[in-house]
């Protein structure tokens, strides 16, 4: 029975390393050690589709962005119907202000998960990156005709109405933002200089 229970034990080893080190590696994104916390899980980015995405937020974290787009992108390759590689390459893309592939990486997701939020908000701060206020102005009403109690879809539909002068859409955009966070900074002051 010992030299069972002995076994047993041996054979289960390899898993409690492989938490430990996933376990590690959270804690030390959480100690602000984003190469440490990457270094805990690269044994595992060859056959995890989840190491790859992980890898490469960690790559984010760090600044490295064309790391970190690679990374995702490998996630796309090892699952091509992966929401969160597609969304994951959005973020090293906006941080480098490469807003035009931003909004089509967005774009593309949304194309296969239709409505998704992140990828919505990511358009619109795309197409504000690059003024693109009609466009804006339509995505973001569609967005906040179907997430209407949600303040920064309303947020985004005032900033587009604001910016091609349409006033009055502007202030009903902010008097709805306020309905739903009273006190809201930017509507307040909009519609108190108006």
């Amino acid at each position: 029975m010992n030299k069972l229970l002995f076994t047993a034990i041996l054979s289960c080893l390899p898993l409690l390393a492989r938490a430990d080190a996933w376990s590690e590696s959270y804690r030390l994104e959480a100690a602000a050690r984003y190469a440490d916390a990457a270094a805990q899980i690269e044994g595992y980015v060859r056959n995890s589709e989840y190491a790859q995405i992980r890898l490469a937020w960690l790559f984010y974290l760090q600044g490295k962005f064309s790391e970190s787009i690679a990374g995702y992108r490998r996630a796309q390759t090892m699952n091509p119907h992966s929401i969160d590689a597609a969304l994951g390459v959005t973020l090293p893309l906006m941080a480098q202000w490469r807003w035009q592939e931003a909004a089509d990486a967005s774009r593309a997701v949304l194309a296969k998960a239709p409505w998704n939020y992140t990828a919505a908000t990511r358009l619109l701060a795309a197409e504000e990156a690059m003024k693109q206020w009609r466009q804006m102005a339509e995505d973001a009403a569609q967005l906040a005709a179907r997430y209407p109690s949600d303040a920064t879809a309303w947020v985004y539909v005032a900033r587009a109405e604001a910016w091609q002068n349409n006033v009055d859409k502007a202030r009903e955009a902010y008097a709805r933002v306020l309905q739903i966070v009273p006190g809201h900074i930017e509507a307040t002051k909009y519609l108190a200089r108006r």
